[in-house]
């Protein structure tokens, strides 16, 4: 890791805190200068800012909290997480997706079938404009319309996929079965992750569809952390000072020891300084200033939210379908893994004389409203156990 990245952490973000009066309180209340960091070190005395804490600042003042530091017109697009939590797209901001592309060697030439969401979450144009910058040629397919996807991938020669693992499985057995083994012309597949045994997936979906399979790990407010380039695990964006931490403390934990996924980004317009990603990670390798040069797959959120088919579901959630369902008491998520597929199950505890039937509608619309992705089932339980956990991640069980 270059020093100059600290000089200019230092420089960039002592000027963002005189134009953005969140991050200049978040350094104030910690007693932290920007200016005076030289090092790693330097940077590690500013506590870490979880994605929880964004999202109550953002609530308190919004749009942004008072972190966005530059102005308004320089905003492209906003995307929404769940949460929700807002995050600024600057116009012309490179994210740096088209690392990916490079170090998997696609580009001019070949025909990229997008199938991530393009609406509110930016994972569809950050992969289309990657695509588009290395010269590719990109068909925004978005999620669904199976039949018709599959048809497009046989009669425009698609050479490559960006999907998460499960939609590429439907979509590359759809194309076998519909038009034969001939017709799959497909040879790299850049895939979302996922947590447990997914690197044996991939090497099974490598050898039965004959492509080589790619991944990054990004955010939405980060844009890309880190990328593969063939090596073992992510390879570290060079503008992004990654450190693996202790999730209460905040303090860095040895090599090779899992922790949170901390990052900070070089560039303050959009000011994510020692944030918290709540991903759980290890340092593969580390560079000499001792933060991390390559990091491993992801080991799963040390935080209380759910990944459910690539997106996080937080306990907020499910308190606002209570909140939206004509007599609900509480509620309950119950996440597990079936058939490689995420899935998602609400239970509800109604009032005595509740209507059971716009219960449960109110409480699926609420769900997908605040979730922005479908409950797999709703139903109505006579009670829960006291305390009960809101989401219950049972993927594994």
């Amino acid at each position: 890791m270059s020093k100059n990245i600290y000089r200019d952490i230092a420089q960039a973000y002592a000027a963002a805190a005189e134009k953005a009066p969140g991050l200049k309180s978040r350094f104030t209340s910690a007693g932290f200068n920007p200016a005076d960091v030289s090092s790693l070190a330097d940077l590690s005395r500013l506590p870490v800012m979880k994605k929880e804490e964004l999202l109550k600042i953002q609530r308190d003042n919004p749009p942004f909290g008072g972190f966005l530091a530059t102005d308004m017109k320089a905003v492209g697009r906003i995307y929404v997480s769940p949460g929700p939590i807002f995050e600024p797209a600057l116009s012309g901001g490179g994210h740096g997706l088209d690392l990916l592309f490079k170090a998997a060697g696609v580009g001019a030439g070949d025909i990229i079938l997008n199938t991530w969401m393009y609406h509110l979450v930016p994972a569809g144009l950050l992969f289309d404009e990657a695509a588009q910058s290395v010269g590719a040629t990109v068909i925004p397919g978005g999620v669904g319309n199976t039949e018709l996807q599959a048809q497009i991938i046989v009669e425009t020669g698609v050479t490559s996929i960006c999907a998460s693992t499960a939609f590429f499985l439907t979509l590359a057995d759809r194309v076998i079965e519909t038009y034969g083994r001939d017709a799959w012309k497909v040879k790299t597949a850049f895939l979302g992750g996922e947590m447990g045994d997914w690197m044996a997936k991939r090497r099974r979906i490598e050898a039965e569809y004959g492509v080589s399979t790619w991944a990054a790990y990004a955010t939405a407010d980060l844009g890309l952390v880190a990328y593969e380039d063939g090596g073992e695990g992510y390879l570290v964006h060079p503008d992004r000072v990654v450190q693996i931490c202790d999730p209460v403390s905040g303090d860095q934990v040895p090599h090779g020891q899992p922790g949170e996924v901390v990052v900070t980004a070089r560039d303050a317009s959009w000011p994510m300084i020692r944030f918290g990603t709540g991903d759980s990670a290890f340092a593969l390798e580390s560079n000499e200033d001792g933060s991390v040069g390559r990091l491993s797959a992801l080991q799963g959120r040390v935080g209380a939210a759910v990944k459910v088919r690539e997106i996080f579901v937080y306990p907020r959630v499910i308190e606002e379908v209570v909140i939206a369902t004509p007599g609900a008491k509480s509620a309950q998520a119950v996440v597990t893994r079936e058939n490689d597929r995420d899935m998602i199950r609400l239970s509800l505890v109604l009032d005595e004389g509740a209507d059971t039937a716009a219960a449960e509608e109110a409480a699926a619309e609420a769900f997908k409203l605040q979730a922005r992705i479908r409950a797999d089932a709703v139903g109505v339980v006579a009670e829960l156990p006291e305390n009960a956990e809101l989401i219950v991640n049972d993927k594994d069980g």
